[in-house]
């Protein structure tokens, strides 16, 4: 059985720069789902044109809109660049110019040139789940989403602030705050024992 050993990471992104190379439908995808996720996010988008869609959804949260063909010129400064043009060799390129200058990179569906993949989230209030396949399958992600969007409680969140405020009155070294925390928690992941 292949093992998925991919390392998991949140990003604050509105302290990253981060550039997407191309303005179509895939674009527009992966500019939704990052805004949508983080929405101060700090993008820069590079496409000889764009949909009017990501046009308005740029302006909305303030996206730098470049409209010329790639260039390596544009990869200065950035942390993390994700290529998704139409054009298999400008993505490739984009690819090579970014591993010669140690940035993290994304190609849309083409798992070999990917340093990372944009997995499902779900997010409620502060609980924030991803989830990945390797690559391997997009749908199955995008249903466990859906999944997740339905089981998880909204109000999650006012858990997450309870324990949180709980978590700063505890005195103690880390060990004991671990424990005192793991002995209130416990209950959400004991089974119910049947009546």
């Amino acid at each position: 059985m292949e093992r998925n050993e991919l390392y998991p990471i949140f990003l604050k992104v509105n302290n990253l720069q981060v550039l997407i190379v191309g303005g179509g439908n895939v674009g527009l995808e992966k500019l939704t789902f990052l805004l949508k996720s983080s929405p101060n996010a700090c993008v820069q988008m590079v496409a000889p044109e764009f949909l009017k869609d990501t046009e308005v959804l740029a302006q909305k949260h303030k996206v730098e809109m470049v409209q010329e063909e790639y260039d390596k010129n544009y990869l200065q400064g950035k942390h993390i660049v994700i290529a998704c043009t139409d054009k298999p060799e400008v993505n490739q390129q984009v690819y090579r110019d970014c591993r010669a200058e140690s940035i993290l990179v994304n190609v849309a569906d083409n798992p070999p040139y990917c340093d990372f993949y944009m997995g499902g989230i779900v997010t409620k209030g502060n609980v924030k789940v991803a989830i990945s396949t390797n690559g391997k399958s997009p749908t199955t992600a995008k249903r466990l989403r859906q999944f997740f969007e339905e089981v998880l409680p909204e109000n999650i969140d006012d858990l997450v602030k309870n324990l949180n405020r709980y978590r700063e009155t505890l005195k103690g070294d880390f060990e004991e705050k671990v424990e005192a925390l793991n002995e209130f928690t416990k209950s959400l992941v004991e089974k119910k024992k049947e009546s």
